[in-house]
């Protein structure tokens, strides 16, 4: 079986991590959107006109399914994909909230979402957990982990004064049970969130978006081995550089 995996650059690196760990499908082929991202300051037309532009990228693969990993093309463009293309196309958002029904957490649990102004925007997390009766959300667009990630910090000073300036004020509030990390460059700096909220429990697309696609897509075959293929709009060596450092020993 072979997916196709699209993002907007290379945050989406994390959930082919999480693919080539289970070893669910025979081939990946990964396409980051390198030349226009950030997606997440962008308005819904514009993500939508570049994901379908993507999608016709894939269609040169004989893809079987599509994942989809931007947060927000998944809360933007999702139904527009799935109009064009008689393949399978799966978003991280739907995943991400099926992982929080599967731990089975209270619905009364305080629930933080994070992600890109475009992702936070969509409220489609919000939505989603209001229709299963989570009552007390709180969603916060945290662009600046972004670059801070692709600098490769994962902790230390810069990334702590970033944490504190964005959830200082809401820690102050109330404690975090859950944490939903909206965006595919978060789970790097997983570990210092939860730490930061003081143990709150972390679910990120790559896991999320296996577990879905076991379930919903029968997708239980293990193979040897996953063949990797990488595209990128711009600077195609310098995402698979990153995909050697972040997938090491994977790939």
């Amino acid at each position: 079986m072979k997916a196709g995996v699209f993002d907007s650059g290379i945050g989406g690196l994390t959930v082919v991590k999480s693919l080539l760990e289970n070893k669910i499908f025979e081939e990946i082929v990964y396409f980051g959107d390198t030349a226009r991202v950030p997606y997440g300051v962008k308005d819904k037309n514009t993500i939508t006109r570049y994901s379908l532009e993507a999608l016709e990228f894939f269609k040169n693969f004989d893809i079987d399914i599509l994942i989809i990993a931007c947060n927000s093309v998944s809360a933007f463009a999702l139904d527009e994909l799935r109009a064009n293309t008689n393949i399978p196309v799966v978003g991280v958002i739907e995943s991400g909230v099926k992982a929080l029904e599967n731990k089975i957490i209270d619905k009364n649990s305080n629930i933080l979402v994070i992600g890109t102004t475009a992702t936070i925007k969509s409220q489609k997390y919000e939505k989603a957990l209001n229709s299963l009766s989570y009552k007390n959300i709180n969603s916060i667009a945290t662009g600046l982990f972004v670059p801070i990630v692709e600098e490769g910090i994962f902790e230390g000073e810069i990334l702590n004064s970033t944490l504190n300036y964005y959830f200082s004020a809401l820690k102050s509030e109330k404690s975090i049970d859950i944490v939903i990390l909206g965006c595919t460059h978060f789970p790097l700096i997983e570990k210092e969130i939860s730490l930061y909220l003081d143990g709150a429990i972390t679910i990120h697309s790559g896991d999320a978006i296996v577990d879905y696609l076991k379930l919903e897509y029968n997708c239980n075959n293990k193979f040897e081995e996953t063949k990797t293929i990488f595209f990128a709009s711009e600077n195609p060596d310098g995402l698979k550089n990153i995909a050697k450092i972040w997938l090491k020993d994977l790939i």
